[in-house]
């Protein structure tokens, strides 16, 4: 079943109640596990990734199967191997070719029993009791890898018999995701010392503590790409926090650039105009790599020249998130294309550039790639036309009300 989206007016005016952040909800979740006592947690995100990690934790099968949720296979690799018994843990065809390998080294280090079952280095896996686990306190793992094996990894270590000390070898990526996890685990208790690249975690207790859940920046990013495209924009969203945990909440300040003014109220924050977009954008997305697909769909619908770098790991995530967009934005005459490596050079970083203004016209049909942020991201772009969109319900496994959500905006979603 496919989606055509389209919207008769380019004014964007109502009020949303955005759902929790499923970055923060996954986290929490597996603090609660780990906590000897329960506690209560407020606006929990209803994704399909977030009911998947309580399932999965509260779950006696020995086979437990993370379906296409990254976060919550990872997490849970490292949860499970200081539980009792064996475990299967396995996902989608796509998760069986998403690396596992730096997470499952550091954890065998750490004394882990865990196994591959079909390629080495990727899932499934075989999580066996540990005979004797924090054999080695001390690691180091690269710092260029995923943030989730990083979090992963502090996540369990308060609850190791010598605590963990961590170093980051190399070029933080993606660091305020490590942030967030650190923020959170303070919130229960538990404190560090981060010293250069070191993270030393000593063992100690999570302490149980009512806990709300803040709205996803996330998913408020579509809504920022719709107020960039708006002639006419008055939007509340409401469960954003000013004070957020969130590296993505930067937003704010990023959509200044596109004409988008964000005003921060009790509910969360009102959008209005504060201008024109300004004609070309740059941008470091190392510490934000999730907003990359949106503002890529910003700059080429309202055809500012962009200019991206930290990139890198939107290779690895549910699809290869540039192709993707290269593929889809060039059927709209918007080219997103790799700087040659002289450019490269002095920086060493990896540049990407947008040219080029959508025209949206004779329906053009967008796949999905199984990925739930490249439907999110192109949505906005039925306000330039008619855009048909294929599995649109992917949007389940971080925002399952998205398409009744746009709606409430005057969006037609057939």
């Amino acid at each position: 079943m496919n989606y055509k989206i389209s919207k008769k007016d380019k004014g964007i005016v109502g009020e949303i109640r955005l759902d929790g952040s499923k970055s923060i909800s996954n986290r929490v979740l597996i603090i609660q596990a780990l906590c000897e006592d329960d506690f209560t947690i407020n606006a929990l995100a209803n994704s399909n990734d977030t009911q998947l990690m309580q399932q999965l934790l509260n779950s006696e099968e020995e086979t437990r199967d993370a379906g296409p949720a990254g976060t919550t296979f990872r997490f849970l690799t490292a949860f499970l191997s200081l539980q009792k018994g064996s475990q299967i843990l396995t996902g989608t065809e796509r998760m069986k070719q998403r690396p596992i390998g730096v997470l499952v080294d550091a954890l065998r280090e750490l004394g882990a029993d865990i196994e591959y079952l079909e390629n080495e280095g990727y899932p499934p896996l075989r999580i066996n009791e540990a005979k004797q686990l924090n054999e080695n306190q001390q690691l180091t793992i690269s710092a260029g890898t995923s943030s989730q094996y990083i979090s992963a990894l502090l996540l369990i270590a308060p609850t190791l018999p010598d605590g963990l000390e961590l170093r980051l070898d190399g070029t933080i990526v993606s660091r305020p995701y490590i942030e967030m996890t650190l923020k959170l685990m303070e919130y229960f208790g538990v404190t560090h010392a981060w010293q250069g690249n070191v993270i030393r975690i000593e063992a100690q207790k999570y302490q149980a503590k009512e806990f709300t859940v803040e709205a996803d920046w996330s998913a408020a990013s579509y809504y920022y790409a719709m107020a960039a495209f708006a002639e006419k924009l008055d939007l509340q969203l409401n469960g954003l926090f000013e004070n957020s945990v969130q590296g993505d909440a930067v937003l704010v300040k990023m959509m200044t650039k596109f004409g988008v003014q964000t005003t921060f109220n009790k509910k969360g924050v009102h959008l209005s105009k504060s201008g024109e977009p300004r004609p070309f954008f740059e941008y470091d997305f190392i510490r934000c790599p999730d907003l990359a697909q949106t503002i890529f769909v910003v700059c080429g619908g309202l055809g500012v020249q962009g200019l991206f770098s930290g990139l890198s790991t939107l290779k690895i995530k549910e699809t290869d998130r540039i192709e993707a967009m290269k593929n889809e934005l060039g059927k709209l005459q918007v080219w997103l294309s790799q700087l040659p490596p002289q450019f490269s050079k002095k920086s060493g970083k990896t540049f990407y550039q947008i040219e080029g203004k959508a025209v949206v016209e004779n329906t053009p049909v967008f796949p999905t790639y199984e990925d739930h942020r490249q439907a999110m991201a192109i949505a906005p772009l039925g306000m330039l036309g008619i855009v048909e969109i294929e599995e649109p319900m992917v949007v389940k496994k971080s925002y399952p009300a998205f398409w009744e959500d746009i709606q409430k905006l005057g969006f037609v979603v057939e």
